[in-house]
């Protein structure tokens, strides 16, 4: 089996356990703008370093740069990239639709990988990236083996799995839990991991929302029928020994020799009770759910020094082929090549050896030395006239000169274009309002929505009578054409808009005919991602201010609503109490009694929702965005009404509320 090996590089120790064990390729992040911000990361001096390093052994590097960026930090992503590319890094990981399309546009030559937080898992939602200019796509942890088949006989593009690593419990891209909780996002890069606390559906403490870990190191050949080109370890927040321990089994893996002892020594430097398939598997039940325990913490502890050996030395991985001619009244010369490179070094001319004269033997065990290094000689061809020497400094200098050249990293400019400038927003209008409700019986007969949207599971009548358009689910797990039928029976009486938080469904719906607007779930967050989407709603993980400086056409902002914080495809209620004790009234419970609704829907995906509504009605003044969206989840109609008057009013609420993240920001 032919993959690439990709390995995390959260620091240069570990990045180094990882290129000496034999990973093919690293991914590692700059000092900001990147979804692990407390890794020890590289800055501009290290990261030339690190490429410099990793290049001379044959390994690719490629940049995080995947976090969502304000409109104040473009500049620092160009900088970054630009900075990345003159140091020679190989692709770039990104999220933010913004930052694609400014890399793009801005550095032509740069190679574009798609993070598993582009929350794309169906065929469209591929071809999205690829009209983006994506060459390969992080795919979701999520998906099932028979889900990323569609995907594989759907694209060209390279695609790349998590085959070990620690398991989120929310689809990646679509959490906001840490954020809305602590102020420490997850789309931002300092996850707090709140899922691993406590939070039970059935108020006993468990911990509902924690899952194993991942590990698929063992089905690498059900992996490799699915054509997937890169094996991806997750970790970089990890000890360079945990490094080390994967990259060393993902290659015994690809060479048949995994076993039981090396899976137990992954278990002992870090798991969480143990390990899952079950999304792979399709099997998505309580087994999948484990904690960190004391004995998971204390196995360590007695492998840790044994597996740091695994990268004490140089591990000569690379070949390297030479040849040496020494023939009478002709300077010496060796040709050494390796890296796709070749280097050619002319010695002096031979002398005639008055007692004991060179043999081929002695030379090929001569440049054959290449210990301490990270060469081996693969093949030595060696041309030699009778009765000739060379003094073995002379050759032995001649070698490690040859080493020298073949590690040297050649740099270029890289072709760069300036960043467009982003006019300061202008303009000062009041917003309108547009609305989105989980059932049309909530739909008051009076309302002052411009558009109202209600879920694509609803009734042909209900779209009728309302008026409304479709909201599509952001998570489509193997359901795009189930997706496809409805929206064409939907077209067939008159439905003319569409409510999009997914790429995919984004991409289906415009193609279908829709008119599309652009939900919350496609993280816009800035004015470059925002003139990429039909009429946004833009991330409730901004600040207002920031919210409002956003320059591009009719942009929104949810004003009201229990904010959706996490969209699982694992239900948590499911796997405690079971579907008939729920009935669909499910909740989880954190340990300061704080109740998240758990919504599921006919899609294979359910949502936690906040504890409480956001509400702005009296500061409605505030807002600058052209229209403010409300999220309806579980109000009953008078309820609704009686909001709707509220903000009609500009009034006080008096009930629990949060203001979300609107004054307190994200870090």
């Amino acid at each position: 089996m032919k993959f690439e090996i990709l390995a995390p590089a959260g620091s240069r120790e570990s990045l180094v356990a990882g290129v000496r064990c034999g990973a093919n390729a690293v991914y590692l992040g700059g000092k900001a703008l990147n979804a692990r911000r407390n890794a020890g990361n590289f800055n501009d001096d290290e990261l030339k370093e690190a490429v410099a390093y990793c290049h001379a052994r044959g390994v690719k590097v490629y940049l995080t740069v995947n976090t969502l960026c304000k409109d104040g930090e473009l500049e620092q992503a160009y900088d970054l990239v630009k900075c990345a590319l003159k140091c020679g890094v190989d692709a770039f990981i990104i999220q933010d639709i913004g930052v694609i399309k400014m890399i793009s546009e801005c550095f032509p030559e740069a190679r574009l990988h798609a993070s598993t937080q582009m929350s794309v898992m169906t065929p469209e939602g591929f071809k999205a990236l690829a009209a983006m200019g994506i060459a390969r796509a992080v795919l979701p942890r999520e998906m099932t083996a028979e889900e990323i088949f569609e995907i594989r006989k759907s694209t060209d593009m390279e695609l790349e799995i998590f085959v070990h690593g620690a398991l989120c419990m929310s689809v990646s891209g679509q959490c906001c839990l840490s954020a809305m909780i602590g102020q420490r996002s997850g789309n931002r890069g300092l996850c707090a991991q709140p899922c691993r606390l406590s939070f039970s559906a059935d108020n006993s403490g468990s911990f509902d929302l924690s899952l194993k870990d991942l590990s698929l190191i063992k089905r690498l050949k059900e992996i490799g029928s699915l054509g997937i080109v890169s094996l991806k370890i997750e970790g970089r927040m990890k000890r360079p020994e945990y490094v080390a321990a994967a990259v060393t089994a993902v290659k015994k893996a690809i060479d048949g020799d995994y076993s039981h002892a090396d899976e137990k020594v992954l278990k002992s430097i870090f798991s969480r009770s143990g390990f899952t398939q079950g999304y792979f598997d399709n099997a998505r039940d309580k087994s999948m759910f484990g904690v960190r325990q004391k004995e998971d913490v204390v196995a360590a502890k007695p492998v840790l020094k044994e597996l740091s050996h695994l990268y004490d030395n140089e591990n000569p991985l690379m070949p390297m082929d030479i040849e040496f001619e020494c023939v009478k009244d002709k300077p010496v010369r060796l040709v050494s090549s390796a890296l796709g490179k070749t280097a050619k070094i002319v010695g002096e001319i031979p002398e005639a050896a008055i007692n004991k004269p060179m043999t081929e033997e002695g030379l090929r065990e001569r440049l054959s030395k290449l210990g301490g290094t990270q060469f081996f000689a693969r093949s030595v061809d060696i041309t030699l006239d009778e009765g000739l020497i060379v003094p073995v400094s002379k050759i032995n200098s001649m070698r490690r000169e040859a080493v020298k050249k073949l590690s040297a990293v050649e740099t270029c400019e890289p072709v760069c274009l300036p960043m467009p400038v982003i006019p300061p927003r202008s303009g000062k209008t009041k917003p309108y309002f547009t609305a989105r409700f989980s059932s049309a019986e909530q739909i008051p007969d009076k309302h002052p929505f411009k558009r109202v949207f209600i879920p694509i599971w609803s009734s042909a009548e209900d779209f009728i009578d309302n008026s409304a358009g479709v909201e599509l689910p952001r998570g489509l797990f193997g359901k795009e054409q189930m997706l496809a039928k409805r929206l064409e029976e939907l077209k067939k009486i008159g439905v003319k808009y569409a409510l999009c938080g997914n790429l995919g469904a984004y991409r289906l719906a415009e193609k279908m005919g829709f008119k599309v607007y652009g939900d919350f779930g496609l993280n816009v967050f800035n004015s470059i991602s925002a003139s990429k989407i039909n009429s946004p709603i833009l991330s409730f993980e901004l600040t207002l201010d920031e919210a409002n400086r956003i320059n591009a056409n009719d942009t929104g902002l949810i004003a009201y609503g229990r904010l959706p914080l996490m969209l699982t495809r694992n239900c948590p209620v499911k796997n405690n109490i079971g579907c008939e004790k729920c009935k669909k009234r499910g909740a989880l419970t954190d340990r300061k009694g704080a109740r998240f609704p758990v919504v599921c829907s006919p899609y294979p995906c359910v949502e936690i929702l906040n504890s409480v509504p956001l509400y702005m009605a009296d500061r409605l003044h505030e807002i600058k965005t052209d229209f403010v969206h409300f999220y309806f989840t579980d109000e009953e109609k008078s309820k609704i009404e009686k909001i709707i008057s509220l903000y009609e009013k500009g009034e006080k609420a008096n009930f629990d509320f949060t203001r979300g993240l609107y004054y307190r920001g994200v870090f």
